[in-house]
């Protein structure tokens, strides 16, 4: 059994969801100590991040990810306990297997490994692991990113572990994201008999024109490196329950995932027209969980890119779909962003599994990496 095998196994097996870290960062803090890293444990809320060093001078090449994992889910409906990592027909199942803890324990083998070769790298080889990236995203990766700025920190390379493959380990590597605006939308209306619509005021029936516009619009083309923006409705809820009350209320979550050929004022604006457009009373709260990023073809995509043919003989796919990473907290230090990680087909849902053979392939490519990246004066 390989060492990342084990390792991954040791992280599965505590239960870390979201903000419980359950000690894993400090698993992972003892073996980078062991290999000579300055290691500090930021504590902000009831969020446990780890921020570590080892080396001087630049660049700075970080590997960033998180300990923490989403719920269960249904237990019934999993083959096994979903802390309690079994393997099975090469496969490894547990919570976190693929959203990232086989990508952390491959960050932290790989290192070790290229440490020992080369005790007096030039450069600066970094972590920066936190408990927050699945739940609200404040107290973690945002918040150190926050003190590193204060300190005068640098971060020139930053590779984020996240489950970036699709079909085959290491044939999409994503060098930047599409941001994220959410709406808290509140319909206002007035209740009453559904026999006497006349002297009510349904705001079911108000939003649905202006809903229709919002959901059939084409915002944009996207470019040459973003899909197109989209939006969608995640909640919607009115009535009382009764067959026969028109309800006084309805409250709607949507979201816009945007290309940067759109603005977050632009999109506000958009919306907030629309609205006022089909006469909807309303009111609406605004909420921006990540600017777009993007990271040109240069020194890192290229080291990623090298070390993936290395490896499977195949060349990725270099992309900016999904959703949002802690990435988009680490790119506006002028930091360069890839992620890459395992097959993502399983990630939030029960029986998560990742396939043993490439958490070891996953462990070669980060290897690559850092022989690519930082140069070896030993």
């Amino acid at each position: 059994m390989s060492t990342t095998l084990e390792l991954t196994q040791d992280l599965i097996g505590r239960n870390s969801v979201t903000p419980v870290d359950a000690g894993c960062q400090q698993v992972m803090g003892d073996r980078l100590t062991a290999v000579g890293f300055q290691v500090e444990s930021l504590r902000y809320g009831n969020v446990e991040n780890l921020w570590a060093t080892r080396g001087t001078g630049t660049p700075t090449v970080c590997f960033a990810g998180h300990t923490d994992v989403v719920p269960t889910g249904p237990l019934e409906e999993w083959r096994s306990d979903p802390f309690k990592p079994v393997i099975r027909d090469g496969m490894l199942f547990g919570r976190g297997a693929a959203d990232m803890k086989s990508g952390l324990a491959a960050m932290i083998t790989a290192t070790e490994e290229f440490v020992r070769l080369h005790p007096k790298h030039g450069g600066r080889i970094a972590f920066l692991i936190t408990s927050d990236e699945e739940g609200p995203s404040v107290d973690g990766t945002k918040r150190v990113v926050e003190t590193l700025r204060e300190r005068g920190e640098r971060i020139d390379y930053c590779i984020v572990g996240e489950p970036s493959s699709e079909a085959s380990i290491g044939d999409t590597i994503k060098i930047g994201r599409r941001g994220s605006l959410s709406g808290r939308l509140t319909v206002h209306g007035v209740q009453g008999h559904v026999a006497y619509p006349q002297v009510a005021e349904n705001p079911v029936h108000t939003l649905a024109p202006a809903l229709f516009e919002l959901t059939s619009r084409i915002w944009d083309h996207g470019n040459a490196h973003f899909q197109p923006t989209t939006f969608q409705i995640s909640n919607l809820n009115a009535g009382t329950g009764a067959p026969n009350v028109i309800p006084g209320e309805l409250k709607a979550r949507f979201n816009l995932r945007y290309s940067p050929v759109q603005s977050i004022d632009t999109l506000k604006e958009t919306v907030e027209g629309i609205l006022n457009k089909h006469g909807v009373r309303y009111t609406l709260e605004w909420y921006v969980s990540g600017e777009p990023f993007y990271t040109q073809p240069g020194p890192l995509s290229d080291a990623a890119v090298a070390a993936i043919e290395a490896v499977t003989g195949k060349k990725p796919k270099l992309s900016t779909g999904g959703g949002t990473s802690d990435g988009r907290f680490i790119a506006p230090m002028g930091a360069q962003v890839v992620e890459l990680g395992v097959i993502n087909a399983t990630i939030h849902k029960v029986n998560e599994s990742v396939c043993i053979a490439d958490i070891d392939q996953l462990h070669r490519m980060y290897r690559g990496m850092l022989d690519r990246l930082i140069a070896a004066n030993s």
